[in-house]
This record gives structure tokens, C-alpha cells and sequence, in this order.
């Protein structure tokens, strides 16, 4: 097991004794300042393996060819738990929500139009169904781009060349729905229930923080994310988030 998820079955373990309650919060705000005391120094060690590096490119030796692959792989595993810690970072965030009140159409065309390079790239159709009005919540934009995103890329890369990603938003009366859907190769029932769980990925390389990072994110919107798959028939996410409140107008007042 490694130290990731030990630390998360740590947490469960304390969460599980309420006399120990004040220890597990104590504990969740060391966490949230562990990737910035770690990428501190892996910050220099880079700098300075990249300065190897480059003494080491411009020379025909055979040894200083292998010290510099060397110096490569490290320079890999190095920007590897960077990225981690960046997305461990996102997950264990707990900051204010800056909450303002915006067209859900809105932000579902900025992603369509900034990710549909990489779709076209990978031979991904990306389309997207938007309803004729407003679709208005109050939502932190930023964290809500990036549970999309995460949910995006995730279907993204389980689909093969030729594939479809829709992105459809509709709404009733108290609550938005953003779709998801995908024509990848579905979720097999016996790995539903792990989807979520962090650290668990069936992407090589990947660090298994993307989805349980979105849920965590709409969960704070009130709001949360189901998950409806068939094998060999694709995958469909659907996050629902409640609506904003209308304002009511008392004569020329507005409150």
C-alpha cells in the first residue's frame, strides 16, 4: 500500500473515533500545507538536476551520455510528484468558496472550446447540448471548471480514436444537471463503487485524484455527481447542483 493511501486509511481510522475529533482536524490542516513544504525542495533539486544536465549535453563520452539519461529519469520522477502533490493539493483544499452567480452555458462553452483541440487531437468528437435559457447558480467558476475538466479528460482518455464526449446541461425547477456522456468501453459493476475512492486509477501513470477531487468539489456545492456505465456501451456522469435563488422584488426594490 503505499504512503497515500495509508495516510487516507489513517484519517478513516480517526474519523471513526469521535473522542480523537480534535486530533483528525488538527491533523487535515498539517496535510493541506504538505505539498507546499515538499515541493519546496523538490523545486531546488530540480533546478539543480537540470543544471547537471546541461553539462553533461554537450558531451560525446559514453559515461556522460549515461549520467545524463540518468539525470533525465530523475528529472521525470521529480516532475511526476510534482504533478501529484499539485493534484493532492486540489483534493485536500478546504478554502472559502468565492461564490458568485453565472450562466452554467457559460462555462460549459469555455471548456468545450478549450478542450476541443486535445479531443480533436486524440480523434474525440466533443459536442455539447445547451438549453435555450439561462441556466444560473452560484458557484466557485474555478473550482467548478475543474471538476468538469477532470470529469472531460477522464472520459477522454477511456475512449479510443473515433469516439463522442457530449457535454449536455439542462435544468428543473430547483436544480442544474450537467451531463457527461461518453462512447468509451463502459465501467465494469465490480469497479463502480472504487471510481471515487482516492488514489485508485485505471490509467497508467495516473494519480487516481480526478474524481474524487470533482465529487469533492460539487459536494461542497451542495450539490453531487452519479455515475450511470454499461459495458461496451460508454459512460455517463451527471453532476446536479441546486439552482440560485431568485431574487424577489418589492416594488422598485430588489433583495
Amino acid at each position: 500500500m503505499s504512503w497515500p493511501a495509508l495516510l487516507v486509511a489513517w484519517i478513516r481510522t480517526l474519523a471513526e473515533r469521535p473522542q480523537q475529533t480534535e486530533d483528525l482536524l488538527e491533523l487535515v490542516k498539517s496535510i493541506g500545507n504538505l505539498p507546499h513544504e515538499i515541493n519546496n525542495p523538490l523545486s531546488t533539486i530540480k533546478l539543480n538536476l537540470e543544471l547537471l544536465a546541461e553539462d553533461f549535453a554537450d558531451s560525446d563520452d559514453d559515461r556522460c551520455r549515461r549520467n545524463l539519461n540518468r539525470l533525465r529519469t530523475l528529472l521525470d520522477q521529480v516532475q511526476n510528484l510534482q504533478d501529484f502533490l499539485k493534484e493532492f493539493r486540489k483534493y485536500v483544499g478546504s478554502g472559502e468558496l468565492q461564490l458568485t452567480e453565472i450562466d452554467l452555458r457559460l462555462i460549459v462553452e469555455e471548456l468545450t472550446d478549450f478542450y476541443r483541440p486535445q479531443a480533436e487531437s486524440n480523434h474525440v468528437v466533443l459536442r455539447s447540448a445547451l438549453p435555450d435559457t439561462p441556466v444560473s447558480c452560484c458557484i466557485d467558476a474555478g473550482l467548478i471548471k475543474q471538476a468538469i475538466l477532470n470529469l472531460i479528460i477522464n472520459a477522454a482518455q477511456a475512449m479510443s480514436a473515433d469516439g463522442e464526449l457530449l457535454l449536455r446541461l439542462s435544468a428543473d425547477a430547483d436544480r442544474a444537471t450537467l451531463e457527461v456522456i461518453d462512447t468509451g468501453p463502459g465501467i465494469k459493476p465490480e469497479l463502480r463503487k472504487k471510481i471515487f475512492e482516492p488514489y485508485y486509477s485505471t490509467t497508467p501513470g495516473g494519480t487516481g485524484l480526478g474524481l474524487p477531487t470533482a465529487r469533492r468539489i460539487v459536494r461542497r456545492h451542495d450539490g453531487d455527481i452519479s455515475l450511470d456505465s454499461e459495458p461496451g456501451k460508454g459512460t455517463r456522469f451527471a453532476i446536479t447542483i441546486p439552482l440560485a435563488q431568485p431574487r424577489t422584488q418589492i416594488g422598485s426594490a430588489v433583495l
